[in-house]
């Protein structure tokens, strides 16, 4: 079918009551381009939605979108495709009901010929509704791309090619290809069908040939064996990708992007990628794109999977819900793995209005969708099939997860089947006798992470969860590091993945990994920063932390990333865990908390900074962290050495007396010195600078510019201390479509054209809106303007 952009030319509207259209009372459209999300441009305020929705308020969105339908598709198939809707999803066209979609993460078609009028204009009409469901900031509205298909009658229905790669060697790869052609005439129809596989280079590497006849009403699968000589494999060191052109004659086409490597499982070696044992050095992600909201643009998908992989992540878990297509095609091209997940909740609610009230009735349809959509990626080794299912403890909830990980099985037997298991949620029913059976579990309510190991060791989570690990390829679990051990004597043959840990275990979990080869990987809670769930990951002195933090409270604050994609301190020390930095690392706690007691939860990171800029604190006390993969670590202040400590478990500190000028770490190894860092005061008048991430980009395609805004001194040292607002014109060939910093308490708009920097940084992006060039001027109090010009290309 031939697929072309509907993105354009929508107008959205809070939907309004029906009464109050009659009296005249309606709220007006709004012209907007998609991805979109509604809810990012309501006003926060102190809601029912809570800190789990980041405080914005729930409600119901209208889109709208008048397009014209040419005579020429009369008797054509045409589809609307959305990639995602956010949530409950109604789509009329024409004023009638066309259909439907609850689940907010699923990609869904909708048949729209036999509702048309060629030769004339048409409408389509979405409804959408978010509202006390979910346990993050979901966002509103059509988030995702959407597009038009038009085809014959006779064609390759959508996602119907289907490639495997069953038999791999040096010499050659058997690649299968399973093309599904649909005939909806009243007639026999044959056909022939011609596949081509090419390289990265384009040249064509398999050709396969065969004749395809289908009966009137049905559908039938055309395999085809074709063999590629020498193959190039796909790995994340390697992202080999090949094309491949189905092409079913003087009917229809199709292109798919596939990568060829295999996947092997045991006790003994782990998780093998052609033929090498793999440890996955995972990142749990929410979908929202910080600034952006949920809008999911494809470029704004590729950077953070690429600096993510930068960072030292090799796998990305998708929290909680089905990954776009954009983030799966960006770590197909970039080298990363991926665990996809299903839902959030099956038949349990744990929010009011979630999913659970659909999931009986379209659980399949779900995962099927999931499952059609990251088939031909390479990137995707396994799937989940839920994240802290309560009903996991039960019989019932057993049975449930053998049904989901059957329906994956059957339709997808070349990946491998997990489910994001917490065991303490597992038996929440017996949490009380367990607190009187296991010595001082009551006092282990302050660490949430020591609570829940153990009771995650306890023979009740043993014997309750037998069954629903029983049903998996690989045991997911949510904080329970403490069963690596037990697990590996207990049930060696289980193949465990840590799909859920806490930032601050990362060195001894990692080590866990390193020394079992039943436990394959660690994913963190979490890689990127995101909005809502307000306040979990956020520094707090005192005596008695809290879980969620109060209004304006917008991000959860516990990403090594944050949400401008700007690497926080604890990415730098996960990353000398990996054994990927030699280099020690620098951070600062910030001096105005000095000698306060810190009691943040097991998602809070130290509250450092890798700064040496302090004023107003001159003389007084302050602690200097040193990250460092090293035997001792001396530190030198303005020249002076503050001695040398051990380090342990990768860290060491030193206290010190603030003076402007230079602290340097050099790291040592067996007496030698093994690597330094320094960090610089920042000194003189305060500079504002914008930095692209790219100065040429696409006019189409989902791209965008990314702008770093700073504030530094002449030798670029950022200045961490002296925030102020930032005001952006942007005028030319693109539109400012988000603009923000990592501030996770503010009342200030992601949608506006000022933003107050933190720490010294902003972040505004820019979207192209034709060929041309793209200015972004930016102004400060005191500071010069800066400007950047962004050359926008039409495609090739």
């Amino acid at each position: 079918m031939i697929r072309t952009s509907f993105n354009d030319n929508w107008q959205v509207r809070p939907k309004t009551n029906p009464f109050a259209e009659l009296s005249g009372q309606t709220v007006p459209y709004r012209e907007v381009t998609l991805p979109h999300d509604a809810m990012i441009e309501q006003t926060r305020v102190p809601s029912e939605e809570g800190g789990a929705g980041a405080y914005f308020p729930g409600g119901v969105y209208e889109y709208r979108k008048i397009f014209f339908v040419p005579e020429e598709h009369r008797g054509q198939r045409v589809v609307i495709e959305f990639e995602g809707v956010y949530r409950d999803a109604a789509v009329f066209i024409n004023g009638d009901y066309a259909g439907q979609r609850p689940y907010g993460y699923s990609l869904f078609r909708i048949d729209a010929d036999r509702f048309l009028r060629f030769g004339q204009d048409n409408e389509i009409r979405v409804e959408a509704r978010a509202h006390q469901d979910s346990r993050w900031y979901s966002g509103a509205g059509i988030y995702r791309d959407t597009w038009l298909l038009v085809g014959e009658v006779v064609r390759i229905i959508p996602d119907g090619v289907r490639i495997t790669t069953p038999d791999i060697d040096a010499e050659r790869a058997v690649v299968e290809v399973a093309t599904t052609v649909v005939n909806d005439s009243i007639e026999i129809r044959t056909a022939d069908l011609v596949t081509e596989i090419s390289d990265a280079a384009g040249t064509v590497v398999a050709i396969g040939r065969s004749t395809v006849t289908v009966l009137p009403g049905e559908s039938a699968i055309a395999r085809q064996r074709l063999y590629v000589r020498e193959p190039d494999l796909w790995s994340v060191a390697d992202p080999a990708l090949y094309t491949c052109d189905v092409t079913l004659a003087g009917l229809d086409s199709e292109r798919v992007t596939f990568g060829i490597r295999s996947l092997r499982l045991d006790p003994v070696h782990g998780l093998r990628i052609n033929g090498e044992s793999v440890k996955l050095r995972g990142a749990c992600v929410h979908h929202d794109n910080g600034v952006l909201g949920a809008a999911t643009h494809a470029r704004a998908e590729e950077r953070r999977v690429r600096i993510l992989k930068e960072a030292g992540f090799n796998a990305i878990r998708m929290s909680h819900h089905p990954m776009s297509k954009a983030m799966l095609e960006a770590c197909d091209r970039l080298g990363m793995l991926v665990v996809d997940e299903a839902f959030d909740m099956w038949t349990s609610a744990k929010s009011p209005y979630d999913y659970s009230l659909s999931f009986p009735e379209w659980w399949e349809r779900d995962v099927e969708a999931m499952l059609a959509k990251d088939y031909n990626h390479p990137s995707v080794i396994m799937y989940s099939i839920g994240n802290e299912i309560p009903e996991t403890g039960t019989p019932s909830g057993a049975a449930w997860a053998r049904k989901l990980a059957e329906k994956v099985r059957v339709l997808d037997g070349t990946r491998y089947v997990t489910n994001a298991i917490n065991n303490m949620l597992a038996v929440m029913s017996e949490l009380a006798s367990l607190r009187e059976q296991a010595a001082g579990i009551n006092t282990l309510m302050a660490d949430a992470g020591d609570m829940m190991n153990a009771v995650a060791v306890s023979d009740v989570v043993t014997e309750r969860t037998a069954e629903s690990y029983s049903v998996l390829d690989v045991a997911g679990m949510n904080y329970s590091d403490r069963r690596y051990a037990l697990d590996h004597e207990r049930f060696p043959d289980r193949i465990i993945l840590g799909t859920e840990t806490f930032p601050t275990r990362i060195d001894r979990n990692w080590a866990l990994v390193q020394q079992y080869s039943t436990v394959i990987g660690d994913f963190t809670w979490t890689g990127w920063d995101y909005l809502g769930e307000v306040g979990i990951g956020r520094p707090q002195y005192g005596s008695t932390p809290t879980h969620v933090a109060p209004y304006p409270y917008l991000l959860a604050g516990c990403g090594d990333i944050d949400i401008t994609g700007h690497r926080r301190p604890a990415s730098y020390y996960r990353e000398i865990v990996f054994g990927l930095r030699t280099r020690p690392y620098l951070a600062v706690w910030r001096p105005e908390h000095h000698g306060e007691t810190f009691i943040g939860s097991p998602w809070a990171w130290s509250d450092t900074l890798p700064s040496w800029t302090w004023p107003g604190h001159e003389g007084a006390p302050i602690t200097i962290e040193v990250y460092a993969d090293a035997a001792e670590v001396e530190v030198l202040l303005n020249g002076r050495s503050l001695g040398r400590r051990p380090v342990d478990r990768f860290r060491a500190a030193f206290e010190a007396t603030y003076e402007p000028g230079e602290v340097l770490a050099i790291a040592y190894r067996d007496g030698v010195e093994s690597g330094r860092d320094v960090l610089r005061s920042a000194i003189g008048p305060v500079q504002l600078r914008a930095e692209d991430d790219r100065p040429v980009i696409s006019a189409t395609g989902g791209d965008l510019a990314h702008i770093t805004l700073t504030l530094t001194d002449a030798d670029g040292t950022l200045y961490t201390s002296a925030d102020r607002e930032v005001r952006l014109a942007v005028s030319g060939a693109g539109a400012l479509i988000g603009f923000g910093s990592a501030d996770p308490s503010t009342e200030e708009r992601f949608d506006a054209t000022e933003r107050r920097t933190y720490d010294g940084r902003a972040l505004a992006v820019v979207r192209p809106t034709g060929p041309g060039k793209i200015r972004l001027l930016a102004s400060a109090p005191d500071c010069d303007p800066a400007e950047i010009i962004i050359t926008v290309e039409s495609p090739s």
